[in-house]
C-alpha cells in the first residue's frame, strides 16, 4: 500500500468529521450564512501566504531538480492562483484587499500555520510533505463530497469548482507522488510523518470550525 493511503486510512474520522461539519454541508447547499464564508475567506488568505512559505521553504530542502521544481510551482500556483480566487471571493463579498491583508489571524489559523512553518524550518523534506498533504487531499475529497451532494449552483458553486477543476487535482496528485516518494525512501521516518499528517489534519478539521463559529480572540 502507498504511504499516502496508509496515511489517509489512520486520518479517516478526521476525513468523516470534515465531510460531515456544518460549514461543508451548508456550503454545498449554498445555505451557509455568509458572515462564515467571509470569515473563512480572510482567515484563509492569511494561511495561504504561509502555506506558499511552506512549499518554498520545503523546496530548499529537496535533493532533486524534478522535487525542487514541483515544489516551487506550487508555491506559485497557491500565490498566483489560489490567493486570487480569494481576492475575486472578497471582492464579490465588498471585501478589499487591503482588509485582507490587514486581517488578523484567529487563534487556530496562528496554531495551523505556527505547525507548518516551524516543520518547514525543522522538519525533514519527509515530515513536510506529510504536513502539508492533508490541506491539499483534504480539499480535493471535500470539495467532491459537496459536488455529491450539491443540488443547484447557488453563490458558493465556484469554491466548489474551484478546488475540483483539473489543475487542483494535479497539484493534489502532485503532493501524493511525494508523499508516497518520501515514505518509500525514508521508512524510518514514517511515524514522525504520521505525527505531521494528522496534527495537520485535524487543524484543518478546526479550520472550518473557526470559519463556522467567526473565532476571534474575544476575552
Amino acid at each position: 500500500m502507498a504511504f499516502s493511503e496508509t496515511l489517509l486510512e489512520a486520518g479517516e474520522e478526521i476525513w468523516a468529521a470534515q465531510k460531515s461539519h456544518p460549514f461543508v454541508l451548508e456550503l454545498a447547499d449554498g445555505t451557509l450564512d455568509q458572515s462564515a464564508f467571509e470569515h473563512w475567506v480572510k482567515q484563509d488568505y492569511r494561511y495561504l501566504l504561509d502555506y506558499a512559505r511552506l512549499f518554498a521553504l520545503a523546496g530548499t530542502k529537496a535533493d532533486d531538480e524534478e522535487t525542487m521544481t514541483g515544489l516551487l510551482g506550487i508555491a506559485h500556483q497557491v500565490l498566483d492562483v489560489e490567493m486570487d480566487l480569494h481576492r475575486s471571493f472578497a471582492a464579490d463579498y465588498g471585501i478589499s484587499e487591503a482588509e485582507l491583508e490587514r486581517t488578523e489571524k484567529a487563534p487556530t489559523c496562528v496554531a495551523y500555520t505556527n505547525f507548518l512553518v516551524r516543520t518547514a524550518y525543522e522538519g525533514s523534506i519527509a515530515e513536510i510533505a506529510a504536513a502539508l498533504y492533508p490541506c491539499m487531499q483534504g480539499y480535493l475529497d471535500v470539495a467532491e463530497h459537496m459536488a455529491d451532494l450539491a443540488d443547484d449552483e447557488h453563490r458558493y458553486t465556484p469554491f466548489i469548482e474551484t478546488y475540483t477543476d483539473e489543475e487542483f487535482r494535479e497539484a493534489t496528485a502532485w503532493c501524493r507522488s511525494l508523499v508516497d516518494a518520501c515514505g518509500e525512501r525514508y521508512p524510518g521516518q514514517h511515524d514522525a510523518m504520521t505525527r505531521a499528517f494528522l496534527t495537520s489534519a485535524k487543524l484543518e478539521y478546526r479550520f472550518w470550525e473557526m470559519a463556522y463559529s467567526r473565532e476571534g480572540w474575544e476575552l
